[in-house]
């Protein structure tokens, strides 16, 4: 049986934009012209024949053969551009704009469908060899200072509050009465709250008006309004401090350590906060020793930026925020989708290079983690990304992460004595990868076996009939 295809062809018009050609004849289009016969058949009346069971001729006669081919053009283009991006090994970064220029004739049964798509795509970029590159982080070196310092966190943990006459200073502990007025008109008021000095997480300007205020002292300063209805109008706020407080805190001895961790005595505890910060240490240097890695790609590459992909992204964050006449917010925000883009053209392009396979495992660990953050639950977390069709971005997103780390394995990390650094605990080893792929193939074949054997499962009447839809 003969085939046709689509006939497509490419045109580069910069180093980010491409215009597709595209040649699709009557036989490719005809099924979307029966589907459109079909539908329209579905949704008009004719006197003497039955819904969805109208002949395409009396169709042409009343609806006209214009609205069919129209319906079916606009039915199968999609399909049609996504063949030919196909076809030319393109990757679309945004949306294209079509226009077709030309259709079958009107009273014709053949003749092609063309048309252009002009749409911008990720540029073709040489990423530098990885084993010619050598980065250097810093020492792991854990001072007498970085274990007061957690052990000192860990006393902050079990200390008590402590209510004292002395002026507020930074880190105690106010109770504090708010009112904010804006030209004598109060806009809001809390009472009782507690807030450290230093904090910085309610308003600007808070922690310098408390400050050196006593219990049951007053005192007023202007600020912005950080939420409700007048958000970000400059207004008057009366602070009092009702209580100041400081912690105390335990002693640092053995009964310390006997209450606060698994260790008899204290010098016991010191050492296993000495080992815990050499493994967060460690693990910073994973951190650096990744970030150092992009960063010389960027610097090694210039990498073209779609203008009108930062263009969209920067007009869908301000009108979000509501602040699309705001000029040098959209700069900035400009900046970041460059930056942003930049990075992603970049690592992309390294998981290509590097074959990254992303496995269901990596991708479920993803989700999970990706859950918590929102603080949400994981299975709905998963089910809403997926009705938003964003299980595909998210693959994405664990295959750059996966590609950097991978590439760290093929350059040489040093530290700044000279000694070369292991990271194999925190970017993994080819070898890991081989086995997650061959439990991952495994468990798609046990699942692909499953579903070959509910095929033939036969339900009985009674079950059929639970599942039909009701009326």
């Amino acid at each position: 049986m003969e085939t046709t295809e689509v006939k497509s062809a490419v045109e580069s018009l910069d180093a980010t934009k491409v215009k597709l050609t595209v040649e699709v004849s009557y036989d490719e289009l005809k099924p979307s012209i029966d589907h459109a016969y079909k539908h329209i058949a579905e949704q008009v009346n004719v006197p003497g024949f039955r819904k969805g069971k109208i002949p395409p001729r009396i169709i042409d006669q009343r609806v006209g053969r214009g609205a069919v081919l129209e319906h079916a053009i606009n039915e199968g283009l999609s399909g049609f551009y996504a063949e030919a991006v196909r076809d030319n090994k393109l990757r679309p970064l945004g949306q294209p704009e079509v226009e077709v220029t030309k259709v079958p004739e009107l009273t014709a049964t053949e003749g092609e469908l063309h048309f252009t798509a002009e749409v911008e795509v990720r540029p073709e970029i040489t990423v530098p060899e990885l084993d010619s590159i050598t980065l250097t982080v810093d020492d792991v070196e854990v001072t007498d200072e970085d274990v007061t310092g957690r052990l000192d966190a860990l006393r902050e943990r079990f200390g008590t509050l402590v209510g004292v006459d002395t002026p507020a200073a930074e880190g105690d502990f106010v109770v504090l009465d708010l009112e904010a007025k804006i030209e004598d008109e109060q806009v809001d008021s809390v009472s009782g709250i507690s807030y450290q000095i230093g904090s910085g997480n309610m308003l600007e300007g808070l922690d310098e008006a408390l400050t050196g205020l006593s219990a049951g002292e007053t005192t007023t300063f202007e600020t912005a309004l950080a939420g409700g209805d007048r958000a970000g109008e400059t207004a008057q706020v009366t602070v009092t401090a009702t209580t100041v407080k400081q912690r105390e805190l335990p002693d640092a001895d053995d009964d310390f350590a006997q209450l606060a961790s698994e260790f008899d005595t204290l010098d016991e505890l010191k050492a296993d906060l000495r080992e815990q910060a050499a493994r967060i240490k460690a693990s910073n240097q994973a951190v650096q020793a990744r970030d150092l890695l992009l960063e010389q790609l960027l610097a090694a590459v210039e990498v073209p930026v779609p203008a009108g992909v930062v263009e969209a992204e920067v007009t869908r964050h301000l009108e979000g925020e509501n602040r699309l006449e705001d000029d040098e917010h959209r700069a900035e925000v400009a900046e970041q989708a460059a930056t942003a883009l930049r990075n992603q053209i970049l690592l992309d392009t390294l998981a290509e290079k590097l074959e990254i396979k992303v496995s269901q495992s990596e991708l479920l660990d993803y989700l999970v983690s990706a859950s918590r953050q929102y603080g949400m639950d994981p299975n709905t977390f998963i089910q809403t990304i997926d009705q938003q069709g964003q299980i595909p971005a998210m693959v994405g997103e664990v295959a750059r992460s996966k590609a950097l780390a991978v590439a760290l394995r093929q350059v040489t990390v040093k530290d700044a004595s000279g000694a070369e650094v292991d990271l194999s605990e925190f970017i993994g080893s080819d070898e890991e990868d081989a086995v997650a792929d061959a439990a991952d193939a495994a468990a798609e074949a046990a699942a692909a076996t499953v579903s070959d054997d509910d095929s033939d499962v036969v339900f009985d009447d009674e079950a059929e009939a639970e599942d039909e839809p009701k009326a």
